[in-house]
């Protein structure tokens, strides 16, 4: 018999300091995800490489980890087993900021850059190069593998098992990290990937999750509430779990929304800055044609 996790007290201001937790595998992930990326950043310093590596990679890295931390040791953790709104704040942390933050970080890249030729030859390019990274990578895996994970664990068993085993919760987690690293990949560009999509084409792929996450809010507005959460005692369960529900599924359908958007309008300013520094080079090209056929017209 599957043990009820230990109902925490209601949330209060002195909780958001006290109430963090130390899990040991996600925080062994974390620090060894930022000892490994801060090892590369050393090897490019001591090799002095050009070009040099940006601070707004290195920003964008250890921001996704503090994410990180804030979505799976902070009280947002502790009250995910008894509120599915929190629970949601959760999700969204690690797959709507957390993700593009790493893709941002292009590890890929810098693993690419700080490694040894013999390494780079033997190991990191033969992954990049497999078969399996090219089906995984393609957009529209990576897409359909987004709203599978969402789908398959909001409307399963697999749900309400990971609310009673940390087991479950940590693969819930590591699924969502996943499937949103893949999905965020192609929109960033900045790793090396088997398939580039052009800014349009970006475009279109951030439009079409739009739907994807109000579909799971309606999907979830509508749904019976979940047994684990209804069955809490009081402040948790009954009437309150059920109204909490919806409040997630509000969450889910703006924050959802939000981030493709705000993703959408970034990817368009890149695509016109692309177009205007491409337009300059033709232009100076221009100029230097037209520069030299003057001067050899009056030579």
């Amino acid at each position: 018999m599957i043990a009820q996790p230990a109902i925490p007290a209601p949330f209060t201001p002195v909780r958001l300091l006290t109430g963090w937790t130390v899990a040991p595998l996600p925080l062994a992930l974390i620090v060894l995800f930022g000892i490994l990326y801060w090892s590369g950043l050393r090897r490019l310093q001591r090799a002095d490489a050009r070009p040099r590596w940006p601070g707004s990679r290195t920003a964008s890295f250890y921001g996704g980890l503090a994410v990180t931390a804030l979505a799976l040791l902070s009280p947002v953790d502790t009250y995910a087993e008894v509120s599915f709104s929190t629970h949601m704040i959760q999700h969204v942390l690690l797959m709507l900021l957390a993700a593009p933050l790493y893709a941002l970080g292009a590890p890929v890249t810098l693993a690419l850059r700080a490694s040894r030729p013999q390494t780079r030859r033997r190991i990191l390019l033969p992954v990049l190069h497999s078969r399996m990274v090219a089906v995984l990578t393609h957009p529209l895996v990576a897409f359909t593998l987004f709203a599978v994970v969402q789908y398959v664990t909001h409307f399963t068993g697999l749900y309400n098992a990971a609310l009673r085993s940390s087991p479950v919760h940590y693969l819930e987690h590591a699924l969502y990290l996943a499937a949103a690293l893949l999905f965020w990949w192609p929109v960033v560009g900045l790793d090396p990937a088997p398939h580039k999509l052009s800014h349009p084409a970006r475009l279109l792929y951030l439009v079409a999750a739009m739907p994807l996450e109000a579909f799971l809010a309606v999907a979830l507005l509508s749904a019976r509430p979940y047994p684990a959460y209804v069955a809490l005692p009081a402040p948790w369960g009954g009437a309150a779990a059920v109204a909490d529900q919806a409040s997630a599924a509000a969450f889910m359908w703006i924050a959802g929304d939000l981030t493709m958007l705000i993703a959408a309008l970034l990817t368009a300013a890149a695509w016109l800055r692309r177009d205007q520094v491409r337009q300059r080079r033709i232009e100076e090209e221009e100029d230097r044609r037209a520069g030299l056929a003057l001067g050899e017209s009056r030579g």
